[in-house]
């Protein structure tokens, strides 16, 4: 049974660990900004008891950033739920827009957050390289063997006529 709930400090552990296995390290880089994964905010599927999904979020200046998700399992609705929550929590923060990065090897991604309202509104030429140098473990390769490149910016402007397609 699917199980979605905050992070608190029980799970951080746990959070902490799934982060490292699934991004190398307890750090995240968007638009050469660096995060702290242990200090962000954000939801976890469990499923018997183990991790299969996590998201998290940064809220700042009415905007919020989604900083990763992942699905272990995927097509099974795990990432649109754990959005859901996050887009909850910017309405509720009276946020103007949800925004994110992801490179552009990450087909699924791209096709994932455009099928629920979310535009491409910024590609940054060669940002991972730069990324690299705060965090080395970026690989130079993702899914597909497509050379890890470029950071792609998605977009969706909250107000009271938007409407997610999950």
């Amino acid at each position: 049974m699917l199980v979605i709930k905050p992070i608190d400090e029980k799970l951080k552990k746990k959070v902490i660990d799934f982060i490292i296995r699934n991004w190398g390290s307890p750090i995240m880089v968007s638009k050469g900004k660096v995060h702290s994964m242990d200090k962000l905010p954000g939801y976890v599927a469990i499923v018997n008891n183990d991790i299969k999904g996590l998201i998290t979020y940064n809220i700042d200046n009415e905007e919020c950033e989604i900083v990763s998700l992942d699905s272990l399992i995927e097509n099974q609705g795990i990432g649109s739920k754990l959005l859901e929550r996050v887009i909850h929590k910017a309405k509720e923060q009276e946020c103007k827009r949800i925004w994110l990065i992801t490179t552009n090897d990450n087909i699924r991604a791209i096709r994932f957050y455009q099928k629920r309202g979310f535009n491409m509104v910024a590609l940054y030429v060669n940002a991972v390289q730069e990324a690299r140098k705060i965090k080395p473990e970026i690989p130079l390769y993702g899914y597909d063997n497509i050379p890890i490149l470029h950071e792609i910016e998605f977009e969706i402007k909250l107000d009271s006529s938007v409407e997610t397609q999950f």
